[in-house]
């Protein structure tokens, strides 16, 4: 008998606690969603024997230790731990667990919840695991599912957050952290994981201290999500869905690619998410070779202004034009925007004018934006400054994804094109095209790499949380070997932490890991970049491999990073 598979079409809100799994018609999944059901991802062999956790050093944080002691002081300080082999310290009581999702979705995400699952089925008989239902809300609301077997099984290796749904709430106030509180007291939760970002990790800190200066049992564990790769140190290598991510993305810019080819007329202006580092515009550029990518924490540490970047693009595309190639390809950073100097001052600007005042119709408050800023506001096209205007993020940021930068920089590049043609600097035609891959590459089926990944992280929650551990995110290292030799451990959050302004007040928050301009992926890029730009060295790697000679292939970023050699 097929096993039950619990409906995904309603509103996660009408989920109830005796939620029992509806049997629908077998072709409910096609084939290769049916097959992915029944991969079962393998454990590093360090899960499959013997092992004891190990305490490491004193840790310290990321920024403004003194700050971040202050604030955190029943957790600042805590060691790292990995496990090693030998005999087991962890004892086989059951445990209550309870999970949420935070933020947006990244594939692999459900893996990491049957990996907690498998362990608690397996190393900790009788445990019982509830799901949070549509993100912390579900916490603070205590909504909830509790998660079976046979509810579990239809989400294995799958794409989405839709088992129990996901939201961008945060539970930080003192009504916030009461509710949560009461929560975990009625559940008599032994443990709670929080599946998220930086924000959403800064958010399980906050619990976990909450939690422990009120000597309750209950601890907390993070495990490390975005595909944006801005969430990761020495000890977490990357964060899950980044993998699926970049290749999802980098089949559609090699779809571009041989469509500029094919027609020979168009560049295509590709903004890809990533809102505040540029990590997916990298790998997707060492993946595909397009003739551009802008990186946008190297335009901020250059200094450089919306013009200079427009005369760079036209300089390359008059460039090409003599060589006989009106196309081509030019990707940037959905953050972009924002790492343009006089740009980032104005965003700066606006958030604290738009955290204290209202902006209406009238104009009054642009009077608060100094002189430079304000010149450059009145000058960006009136669509850009509707969409700096737009209402912040939960966390007090500007929603760089409705800023349409790529159709800025269509337009600026096509006036300076047109100056150049009246000096006659500039014979060809040109056509850009915008795109924006974002929301596209979120949910995708996780690549082998992901699913394994998070398995693997999902598995070692569960041991964290067996041992004892709180305030801690779960670690999987050794990445570029086999699956069998990765090491996994827990890393303190307070040791990622910083403090930043936001709604115009310090918070603590996870510092974010931005392109490091001196580290190897990006070496690799500039070295060949020039290359690139007037020549087609385009490579469209297709869909995803879940089976064959690549379909164990990982991302560029984490190859290069951890020293591992490939050719391009």
């Amino acid at each position: 008998m097929s096993p039950a598979i619990a409906t995904n079409d309603l509103p996660v809100t009408q989920y109830e606690e005796s939620l029992i799994p509806i049997l629908l018609p077998s072709d409910i999944y096609g084939e290769f969603q049916s097959n992915r059901l029944n991969h079962t991802p393998p454990l590093p062999s360090i899960l499959k024997n013997p092992f004891r956790v190990v305490d490491g050093p004193a840790t310290t944080a990321a920024g403004n230790p003194n700050e971040i002691a202050k604030l955190f002081p029943n957790l600042y300080g805590q060691p790292s731990v990995s496990l090693v082999p030998g005999h087991s310290e962890v004892k086989g009581q059951s445990l209550k667990v309870g999970v949420v999702f935070s933020g947006g979705q990244a594939p692999g995400g459900h893996n990491v919840i049957t990996g907690i699952f498998d362990y608690l089925q397996e190393r900790a008989r009788g445990s019982t695991l509830y799901g949070f239902k549509g993100g912390p809300a579900g916490i603070m609301s205590c909504k909830y599912v509790k998660l079976t077997a046979e509810l579990i099984y239809p989400y294995r290796n799958q794409g989405g957050f839709h088992m129990i749904c996901s939201s961008r709430d945060k539970i930080e106030t003192p009504e916030q952290l009461k509710q949560a509180e009461e929560t975990v007291k009625k559940l008599d939760l032994d443990g709670l994981v929080i599946i998220g970002g930086d924000d959403s990790n800064t958010n399980a800190c906050v619990l976990a201290e909450n939690f422990r200066s009120k000597n309750m049992k209950t601890q907390v564990i993070g495990c490390p999500k975005t595909i944006d790769g801005d969430l990761k140190c020495k000890e977490v290598p990357i964060s899950f869905g980044f993998d699926t991510a970049c290749k999802i993305y980098s089949e559609m810019i090699g779809n571009a690619m041989i469509d500029a080819r094919s027609t020979g007329k168009y560049y295509h202006f590709i903004r890809l998410m990533g809102r505040a580092a540029s990590h997916i515009t990298l790998e997707c550029a060492l993946q595909t070779h397009p003739n551009i990518a802008i990186i946008g924490e190297e335009v901020a540490a250059k200094n450089r202004t919306m013009k200079n970047i427009t005369i760079y693009i036209a300089d390359i595309i008059c460039k090409r034009m003599e060589l006989g190639f009106n196309y081509g390809v030019i990707i940037l950073s959905e953050g972009l925007i924002d790492f343009i100097p006089e740009v980032k001052q104005l965003i700066a600007e606006l958030n604290e004018i738009l955290a204290h005042d209202v902006v209406d119709e009238a104009g009054m408050w642009k009077g608060k934006l100094r002189g430079q800023s304000r010149e450059l506001f009145e000058f960006l096209p009136r669509p850009i400054q509707e969409q700096l205007l737009l209402e912040r993020d939960p966390h007090g940021n500007v929603q760089v994804a409705k800023i349409e930068t790529e159709k800025m920089l269509i337009q600026m590049v096509e006036t300076e094109l047109d100056q150049r043609k009246q000096r006659g600097a500039y014979k060809g035609q040109f056509q850009g095209k915008p795109h924006f891959f974002g929301y596209e590459g979120r949910c995708g089926f996780p690549t082998n790499f992901d699913a394994n990944y998070c398995y693997a992280l999902g598995y070692v929650t569960g041991i964290l949380l067996h041992s004892g551990k709180t305030g801690l995110i779960s670690s999987v290292s050794n990445l570029t070997a086999p699956v069998d030799e990765w090491t996994v451990g827990g890393t303190p959050l307070t040791s990622l932490m910083d403090v930043e302004r936001r709604h115009g007040k310090f918070k603590p928050v996870i510092k974010k890991a931005m392109v490091d301009l001196e580290g190897a992926p990006m070496k690799k890029f500039a070295s060949l970049r020039d290359d690139w730009a007037l020549k087609n060295r385009y490579i469209s790697p297709g869909p995803i491999q879940f089976v064959g000679p690549f379909a164990n292939d990982i991302n560029h970023t984490v190859m290069l990073e951890l020293g591992a050699q490939f050719l391009f």
